[in-house]
């Protein structure tokens, strides 16, 4: 995309909300961003608060880099080079007041892309677990259909041929770069868009000004409650996704402003009532509006019908498990009855779907056991991980390797122990991003949660804190027709111990040691600072 430049008091032309102080003039802007760092000549600098640091400390920083203008939410008068935010000599450029610096991110990245989502039909996917397997689902369902689709998850960003890294951890990407993907797929020639959106990126205001036109939940379940603090906020947090729906602006494409809500999940009714959009709900009840019946799942996949009314349409998948049902649903629902793609062409999108890497995904090297790598890092996904297994894939024993992040919610490392050790025959706890925290004061407090459910430290319970000879012990223990099933990283390709990021890959480890387990080639073990200790 060429490098363009608008004025600033264009970008402000239409934001929702009042400037408190600072005229937006005819200072031309080259790009936004809100890290002083990545500050360019030209750019508007945004100074944003909250997280780790407060941007106005970096306003002088972004002037020197040549900002051409900057946004606060903070009062910033300039004092003959000294102002409360280090705004030096020269400093020059002008400083526009808004209530909400983030916010106003958003909408500003939007203008100044020429509000890309305007001009494509955006559904948005959120909830506790599940939100990844479901857009891509969604996206499969699309492309099948022929539609000119994109997709921005978690993962990655997809566009056309291009596939866009997002990061190394999982979340919702900052607000300039989802309105610069957006733009890409309009110039793209796409249509339609499929974003995974997080709490975090609700809550920071990440996804505002994308102008939805479907909201799909899969669940809210316990998760991230350090950052929002309780249940209820996390929850409120989620909602943001449907009580932004009525505010889309009309398209010429038609937006259906459509709420599709899990009625089997607890946050149904709260859903329900706080969205004032036209809605659906899915589930494996007959009192959902779109619902499962005859439904079969095995090592193979699943088999189901899809009813509504009297529609009757046959689903078979490669996924297997009941929360994957549920996840193809809420794709089913979208597509067929919220895009009015049709039923035959939706199912056969189902059937050829090959799965998400990371998520349930075998590691097939010709040992005796099954070998498994998910995603599971929260109690509700973990608990659904191994009642699937059990019921699944083995009358055998499951063995479970996990752990609980640093600088995360601690409440859900005891809840997640607890639950391993209810439903699995061994519990080995490990290394999961400890970040600056101790992480055998994380391993304690998980044991601890096993020990009250039965846990036996060196019988069924085993505190490993390096991650690749957890996964190691697992594959040493399994024998024939037992389930080995490393949770928590999934896809991910890192993992941090203080502030640093060593690669790191669960599915490389469990081949690995299944190699060495076996005697044959494959690949090491990436290193981690706890292989030596």
């Amino acid at each position: 995309m060429p490098v363009q430049s608008l004025l600033l008091r264009n970008l402000f032309s239409e934001l929702p909300f009042p400037v408190i102080s600072g005229e937006p003039d005819e200072t031309p802007i080259t790009g936004i961003t809100a890290d002083s760092r990545k500050v360019e000549p030209g750019n508007l600098f945004v100074a944003c608060t909250g997280g780790a640091v407060d941007g106005h400390l970096y306003i002088h920083d972004a002037i020197k880099r040549s900002a051409a203008a900057v946004v606060g939410e903070k009062d910033w008068v300039e004092r003959n080079g000294n102002s409360p935010y280090g705004a030096g000599e020269g400093g020059a450029s002008p400083y526009i007041r808004v209530a909400n610096s983030r916010q106003a991110l958003a909408y500003l990245a939007a203008a100044f892309y020429g509000y890309p989502a305007r001009k494509l039909t955006m559904i948005g996917v959120t909830g506790t677990d599940g939100k990844t397997t479901t857009t891509n689902l969604i996206y499969h369902i699309l492309l099948e259909a022929g539609m000119r689709a994109g997709m921005i998850s978690t993962v990655n960003a997809v566009i056309g041929d291009q596939v866009l890294d997002t990061g190394f951890h999982v979340t919702t990407p900052d607000a300039p770069d989802i309105q610069h993907y957006l733009a890409m797929m309009v110039d793209a020639g796409l249509t339609h868009v499929i974003l995974e959106t997080t709490s975090h990126g609700w809550a920071q205001y990440r996804v505002d000004a994308c102008e939805f036109d479907i909201g799909v939940v899969t669940n809210i379940t316990h998760e991230h409650l350090d950052y929002h603090g309780s249940y209820e906020a996390y929850r409120a947090a989620k909602a943001r996704l449907f009580t932004s729906l009525s505010d889309t602006l009309p398209k010429s494409q038609g937006n259906p402003r459509l709420a599709i809500l899990n009625r089997d999940d607890a946050s149904c009714a709260y859903l329900a009532d706080i969205s004032h959009s036209a809605l659906l709900t899915y589930g494996l009840s007959e009192g959902a509006d779109v619902c499962a019946e005859d439904i079969h799942s095995d090592a193979i996949g699943s088999h189901f019908i899809i009813k509504k009314n009297k529609l009757r349409i046959a689903i078979d998948t490669q996924l297997f498990g009941i929360f994957n049902i549920s996840n193809c649903l809420a794709a089913l629902t979208t597509t067929i009855f919220g895009l009015d793609i049709d039923p035959q062409t939706a199912a056969a999108a189902i059937a050829k779907f090959p799965g998400v890497p990371g998520r349930m995904e075998r590691i097939e090297l010709g040992q005796p056991f099954t070998a498994i790598v998910d995603f599971a890092h929260t109690p509700n996904a973990l608990r659904m991980a191994l009642e699937t297994v059990r019921d699944i894939l083995t009358t055998q024993r499951v063995i479970a390797i996990f752990g609980s992040a640093g600088l995360r919610d601690q409440a859900k490392r005891r809840m997640m122990a607890e639950v391993s050790a209810e439903l699995a025959d061994i519990t080995i706890i490990t290394a999961e991003d400890p970040r600056t925290e101790s992480l055998d004061d994380i391993l304690q407090e998980m044991a601890n949660g096993a020990r009250a459910w039965g846990g036996e430290e060196g019988n069924n319970l085993f505190c490993v804190p390096d991650r690749g000879e957890a996964i190691r012990l697992g594959v040493r223990l399994a024998r024939e027709g037992d389930i080995v099933i490393a949770c928590g990283k999934g896809h991910e390709q890192s993992m941090c111990f203080g502030m640093t990021e060593y690669p790191w890959d669960d599915r490389t480890a469990m081949r690995a040691a299944i190699s060495e387990l076996l005697g044959i080639p494959g690949p090491e073990i990436p290193y981690l600072p706890t292989q030596n200790k």
